[in-house]
């Protein structure tokens, strides 16, 4: 026990976050010099991939789908922190952070992780096969909240620009409170196996209802450890990114990228453990669960972000832009329509999956090239 113990101190899943959290901790709120960046967003890097393993490790104690919703909100949580940060400290120019990073986070999710998921799961079986019902559910919440928090600003009349008066961002947060909370009882309840993988006829694997049938769980004390190794190398991944978020900057400006691009890169960076989870569990035939992963966590984007900034917003000085522009509005609408014609049949090939991953490429295109 006590070499299994020595053991686990000296692996990297649990050395890299440390470290990336001395030196986080180290370098907040300084100039960083070249080389010193290069570091960082090395230990970066680690953390991202010793937070997959670690939520892998989490998954696989609880079970699906309560497994993918730990890794989908402990990320969502520690990105709120990072938008409340910068805003902050950013002034004027962060009035549509909040906006862009959700709008970002959304098409991420809803287009990246599900694209590549798809793609990784029908090329492995030449048919990716999911289950209609819960991911049908999934998607039809994520459009609603996107529409009520980010689509319905621009086209109210209270206030003279694309944001909600007072009475509505606050009606737009307990919106997104409620239909976040009724999803997660809805899926982690009574309704729990339609969250489930399915094999290729449509059977639920209720047998492997964790995700990796292969192994037996990890025990209590391990699943613990992981658990609390996962928020150390997610505050890792979101504080390191926020350090070189400076250098980020100063390459947008230097490329003569839109303001708004920053929010882009970052969500990216964010978004990592996420995308690593999704496609290690596409490739083991469990699509289901990189879905559970991708909508997942574009509802607690939307469902978190949206209630701490209304109530961020009391404090915060300026208005807070939340309405999309006319491209962005085009964007998260073909998003909609194309992700119900992918989820409708339970089935989906590589088209569906390069579909999705075009949509993504033209709206990083697009967000550097308005």
């Amino acid at each position: 026990m006590a070499a299994l113990s020595r053991s686990r101190l000296t692996d990297w899943t649990t050395l890299v976050p440390l470290i990336a959290v001395v030196v986080m901790a180290a370098c907040w709120g300084r100039d960083l010099p070249g080389p010193l960046i290069v570091v960082v967003a090395a230990l970066l890097a680690g953390a991202v991939l010793a937070a997959v393993h670690h939520a892998e490790v989490v998954a696989h104690k609880v079970g699906e789908p309560l497994g993918s919703l730990v890794l989908a909100v402990a990320v969502t949580v520690i990105e709120v922190g990072l938008i409340v940060t910068l805003m902050i400290s950013g002034g004027d120019k962060t009035q549509a952070l909040a906006r862009d990073t959700v709008f970002a986070a959304v098409m991420i999710t809803c287009n990246g992780i599900l694209g590549l998921s798809l793609l990784l799961g029908a090329l492995r079986r030449r048919v990716a096969v999911f289950n209609p019902e819960g991911t049908g559910g999934a998607l039809a919440t994520v459009a609603t909240l996107a529409t009520l928090s980010l689509v319905v600003p621009t086209f109210t009349t209270s206030r003279p620009g694309p944001e909600f008066s007072p009475a509505q961002l606050a009606f737009a947060a307990v919106a997104s409170l409620a239909l976040y909370g009724l999803f997660v009882l809805v899926q982690t309840g009574r309704h729990r196996d339609y969250f489930l993988p399915v094999t290729q006829e449509g059977s639920i694997l209720a047998e492997d209802a964790d995700g990796d049938g292969h192994a037996d769980p990890p025990s209590t004390r391990t699943a613990l450890a992981s658990l609390a190794l996962l928020v150390v190398a997610l505050v890792a991944v979101v504080g390191n990114a926020k350090i070189i978020s400076p250098a980020i900057e100063a390459g947008v400006s230097a490329a003569n990228l839109p303001q708004a691009f920053v929010g882009v890169v970052i969500a990216l960076l964010v978004l990592l453990p996420e995308t690593l989870a999704a496609a290690r569990a596409a490739r083991r035939d469990r699509v289901q669960i990189s879905l559970n992963l991708a909508l997942g966590s574009a509802m607690a984007s939307i469902g978190l972000t949206i209630p701490a900034i209304a109530l961020l917003s009391i404090w915060l000085d300026g208005p807070l832009l939340l309405g999309l522009g006319g491209t962005q509005l085009t964007l998260l609408a073909l998003t909609a329509v194309t992700g119900v014609l992918t989820v409708v049949p339970g089935r989906a090939t590589v088209l569906q999956g390069g579909v999705h991953l075009v949509l993504l490429a033209a709206f990083v295109f697009l967000a550097a090239s308005p």
